[in-house]
């Protein structure tokens, strides 16, 4: 079985469909098409225990997946499963074009500031496409920065290191 921390969250199960199994996924990845097709592999964790699972059936309602999931028949089956964060392999993952980056790539990288201050690791990124933000662990509790240009002005996935350019106030505003 693929380790879980070396895997990448394509979406979370949010809840049971419907009386034939099917589970409603909140989504956690800009390709949903090709991560939520039938036939396709995904991998949960259960306590301790890595599972892969196969999708049976997939549609798109309102923008999130409806997934008919190998062995799960009933609502209570589906119920169960709610909660569960869905994963692949990371070599799995589509390449991204210049510029772009995979949240999973930005967590634990330190900010700092164009100055040389440090700001504190990125917990998370929250957001998709065109509205992301990176939420920082600061000295004074979590910093909410706009994942742009603007401000990221360097982002050095290698080297795990996030120069940005903050307006005034900005790492001031949870303060």
């Amino acid at each position: 079985m693929p380790n879980w921390e070396a895997m990448a969250a394509v979406g979370t199960i949010a809840r049971a469909h419907g009386i034939r199994g099917q589970v409603i996924v909140n989504l956690l990845t800009d390709f949903p098409e090709a991560r939520f097709r039938p036939g396709a592999t995904l991998f949960t964790m259960r306590g301790a225990d890595v599972t892969p699972i196969t999708l049976t059936t997939a549609r798109f309602q309102n923008g999130r997946p409806v997934i008919g999931i190998e062995g799960v028949e009933t609502m209570n089956d589906a119920e169960a499963l709610a909660g569960l964060e869905l994963r692949v392999p990371m070599e799995e993952l589509a390449p991204l074009p210049e510029g772009t980056f995979y949240h999973h790539d930005l967590v634990g990288c330190q900010v700092v500031t164009g100055a040389g201050e440090a700001v504190g690791p990125v917990e998370r990124v929250e957001g998709a496409i065109g509205g992301s933000r990176l939420v920082v662990a600061g000295a004074k509790g979590e910093i909410l920065i706009p994942l742009v240009t603007d401000i990221c002005r360097t982002i050095d996935v290698a080297g795990k290191r996030i120069v940005i350019e903050p307006p005034d106030g900005l790492l001031d505003l949870n303060a």
